[in-house]
C-alpha cells in the first residue's frame, strides 16, 4: 500500500492494486483468526484496524500520494488504531498498557512527528495570521 501511495501514476488501476495488495497481504485471513482466536478486546482493536486499513485502501486507490492531506486523513486513523491494537495486546499478555508518553510522543497518531501534517498546520497558522 505503501509503494502505490508513494507511486500513484504507476499504476493503471489502482482500485485493482489496491486490493490486491490486502490480498497478497493475507489480511482477511489474518481477521478471521482474530475473530476465533483473540479476545473479545484484541478482536475489537484488531476490527477497528482493519477498517483504517480499508480507508487507507480507499485513499490511496482514488489516487491519494503519500504527501497529500487526503491520504494522511486516512494515514494517521490508522496508525492510531495500529497503536490500539498493540496496547490490547499488551495489556491482554503483560497486564502492562503502552502510552504514547513512553516513547515522548503526543499521541498513536503520529501527527506530531510527521512532517507533512506539521508543514500544513504551519501554513494554515500562516494563512490564518
Amino acid at each position: 500500500m505503501r509503494h502505490l501511495a508513494q507511486t500513484p501514476g504507476e499504476e493503471t488501476d489502482l482500485e485493482a492494486a489496491t486490493r490486491a495488495a490486502l490480498r497478497e497481504g493475507g489480511i482477511q485471513e489474518v481477521r478471521e483468526r482474530l475473530f476465533i482466536e483473540a479476545s473479545t478486546g484484541v478482536a475489537g482493536a484488531g476490527q477497528g484496524m482493519f477498517e483504517q486499513l480499508r480507508a487507507l485502501r480507499r485513499a490511496v486507490a482514488s489516487g491519494a500520494g503519500a504527501e497529500s492531506a487526503v491520504f494522511h486523513e486516512a494515514y494517521h486513523p490508522y496508525i492510531a488504531a495500529v497503536w490500539a491494537y498493540r496496547v490490547a495486546v499488551r495489556e491482554e499478555l503483560e497486564g502492562q498498557s503502552l502510552t504514547p508518553a513512553a516513547f515522548g510522543w503526543a499521541g498513536w497518531d503520529g501527527k506530531d512527528r510527521c512532517p507533512v501534517c506539521r508543514e500544513a498546520r504551519s501554513a494554515a497558522a500562516v494563512a490564518g495570521a
